[in-house]
């Protein structure tokens, strides 16, 4: 027999708060972990100037694309996606060891309250509203890889000449834009992706992974505003 309305309400409810709770501790260990880094001289002048800068730049990266791919997290005890899904975290603040030491306190307190009022405006439209937003994700997600070919192209030139700051003030309006499209997209996919039928386990899992998707679109537009507005030390 179908679950009656409520129940299912309050379902999804639990689902929905389950993910945003869960993001907010990835985000509570990546700013810990970056605090720490950029506090400490000594990690700081390993993470920045030392080549195990690079390892730390691009672990992230890869821990992402081989380890915690929704069909893999899917396949896992729910502890050992969460677990994962924290080191992940910790690995990304490693990387932003940079922004403390670039950046003001106050100057990084004031984005990430900006960034965080963009978000929850964003991701409360993508689950209240009843427009079908696959559309506009699918555009966002080719913006994704524009800005990833044109942030080559900027890293390029800055190795081998002068880079652009014109090209560096575009790839960043363009982000926060894209980033913003993609918190609205998928909090509507993760809201589509819950069912009580699923089961508790699967459902957990599925929040761990939506989790893991805003935490990316929080991130990645916290970055990119940081370039476009954050003032440097």
């Amino acid at each position: 027999s179908a679950l009656p309305r409520a129940a299912i309400d309050a379902g999804l409810q639990s689902h929905m708060r389950s993910v945003y709770n869960t993001m907010c501790w990835g985000l509570g260990v990546t700013g810990l972990s970056a605090f720490i880094c950029g506090n400490v001289p000594a990690v700081a002048k390993l993470v920045l100037y030392s080549p195990l800068g690079l390892v730390f730049a691009f672990a992230p990266l890869i821990f992402l694309m081989f380890g915690l791919t929704p069909a893999k997290m899917l396949r896992m005890p729910t502890s050992k996606a969460r677990n994962m899904f924290i080191g992940f975290c910790a690995l990304m603040g490693v990387s932003f060891t940079y922004l403390f030491v670039m950046y003001s306190g106050a100057s990084i307190a004031r984005v990430f309250f900006i960034t965080s009022g963009m978000f929850a405006a964003m991701s409360l439209y993508g689950y209240v509203t009843k427009k079908d937003l696959s559309g506009m994700g699918h555009f966002m997600t080719m913006g994704m890889i524009g800005i990833f070919i044109a942030s080559l192209v900027q890293m390029g030139m800055g190795m081998f000449g002068e880079p652009s700051p014109m090209l560096h003030f575009v790839i960043s309006i363009v982000g926060v834009l894209v980033f913003t499209g993609l918190t609205a997209w998928e909090t509507q996919v993760i809201k589509e992706t819950y069912a009580a039928g699923h089961g508790r386990e699967t459902n957990e899992k599925l929040a761990i992974i939506g989790a893991l998707s805003l935490y990316m679109c929080f991130i990645n537009m916290f970055q990119f505003m940081m370039s476009l507005i954050g003032q440097r030390d």
